[in-house]
């Protein structure tokens, strides 16, 4: 893959990649009307191919909060087309990397000295790239290491990056205003985190402290006196990506193994812990060897207040769709109702909620579950692409949910996927019952 000498970081250089994209995005779409002129039955799938790799394109050279999004995205099968998904994908791992002396300049500004003089190998060339940093492989003392590398000016474009990406996601994937105003708040307070390395160091740290008893599950160590506000330092963990390792046609027995430490280390961070690691994408996972998991990834963190808590995980509760349950105030304190509502509008919500409760929460009202059922998955998509083109959401004046949930949804909804991935049956039930 072709490196990158240089990234737009001024306001102007950066609004204006959006711009040309624009254009470029606006003359796929003439293309694809010009040719509907003279044959009806073409389809959309090509424009959303071209629209995909001109975005995808643009945003890989901006980096950042641009290409983030893109990534959460492509995490959301029911928002976009297949076209996007799959390049948007590259994001979390595969993004063209920067060029070697930029990342000897990011050592100098904070260690005075190249990476070449700390340590007794590096690798010139990126292992992988994503969308806030690179990783680059070293080794010191004979200890194979990690080394993520953060891009120039991903820090300090992210508040502009998001007021131009704002009005493009309204407008392209149909995301209401009202969630958007919501939700971008979070967004960016998560974004500024991830692009602080210091805390991410003590974020992982920690959390790998508190979460080491788990089985089947390592960790890499972390150094600190190597690290700083824009580089981070760990332990290499050898292994391989989930879809690498999945190509090797593992049995059943162990991805169903891969699959119960996956959900056992969600549910220890989210019920004991009260703050989890809430970017479950496939490049933030390795498979090592001898099948353990490696997480090796902590810089989206969700720190999660008691009492949305308290409310969110009744939704899970095996009678939770029982009469004696007044779910219409539960919905009212999670904002899916509002005071506002009319009272069509809440038998409206209140039975479009119910739904989407019932079929997401089953793997908690269950034993066991077979998170490699397709039509499961079949029936979420089909849910959340009904829900997206139902005018009472799109014209919806008022956001409904909470803003802590969007990463806890985001998170559950990531999880299931990966879990998807596995075709694995897992535990779900009886020890793992959730108490609140």
């Amino acid at each position: 893959m072709k490196e990158q000498v240089r990234i737009p970081t001024s306001k102007v250089q950066r609004a204006s990649k959006f711009v040309k994209t624009g254009a470029k995005i606006g003359g796929n779409y003439i293309k694809h009307y010009s040719k509907k002129i003279f044959d009806s039955s073409v389809s959309r799938d090509e424009l959303h191919a071209a629209n995909a790799e001109d975005i995808y394109d643009s945003l890989s050279e901006l980096k950042g909060s641009a290409l983030k999004v893109a990534q959460m995205l492509s995490m959301d099968k029911n928002v976009l087309p297949m076209a996007y998904q799959s390049k948007f994908a590259l994001s979390q791992y595969s993004a063209p990397p920067l060029s070697y002396p930029l990342v000897v300049k990011t050592f100098k500004k904070y260690f005075g000295k190249p990476p070449e003089d700390i340590f007794d190998s590096f690798s010139s060339k990126a292992v992988n790239a994503a969308s806030i940093g690179q990783v680059h492989q070293a080794v010191l003392d004979g200890r194979k290491l990690a080394v993520k590398i953060q891009y120039p000016g991903v820090a300090d474009s992210i508040v502009s990056d998001l007021k131009i990406v704002k009005p493009i996601a309204e407008r392209m994937f149909k995301i209401s205003a009202a969630e958007l105003n919501q939700y971008i708040g979070e967004v960016q307070e998560k974004l500024i985190e991830e692009t602080d390395y210091a805390l991410e160091l003590e974020r992982s740290i920690d959390l790998t402290e508190r979460s080491d008893h788990l089985d089947h599950i390592t960790f890499p160590t972390y150094y600190p006196e190597f690290s700083s506000e824009r580089i981070l330092v760990m332990d290499w963990i050898d292994g391989l990506h989930i879809k690498e390792w999945l190509d090797s046609r593992p049995d059943q027995e162990t991805r169903n193994k891969i699959g119960q430490a996956l959900w056992d280390f969600y549910a220890h961070q989210i019920h004991s812990l009260k703050e989890v690691h809430a970017d479950p994408h496939p490049g933030n996972f390795i498979i090592t060897k001898d099948n353990q998991l490696g997480i090796i990834d902590f810089g989206c963190v969700k720190e999660i207040p008691l009492d949305f808590y308290e409310q969110y995980f009744k939704l899970m509760e095996h009678d939770i769709l029982e009469v004696k349950y007044d779910l219409e105030a539960l919905f009212m304190k999670l904002g899916f109702l509002t005071p506002n509502d009319t009272k069509k509008e809440k038998v409206f919500f209140m039975s479009v909620f119910r739904e989407m409760i019932e079929l997401l929460g089953r793997p908690f009202r269950s034993e066991k579950f077979d998170f490699g059922d397709d039509s499961y998955f079949a029936q979420i998509y089909e849910v959340g692409d009904r829900v997206s083109k139902m005018k009472e959401i799109r014209n919806s004046k008022s956001a409904r949910g909470n803003r802590h949930g969007l990463y806890i949804n985001r998170t559950y909804f990531g999880l299931y996927n990966l879990l998807n991935e596995l075709k694995a049956e897992i535990s779900t039930g009886s020890e793992n019952e959730i108490l609140v």
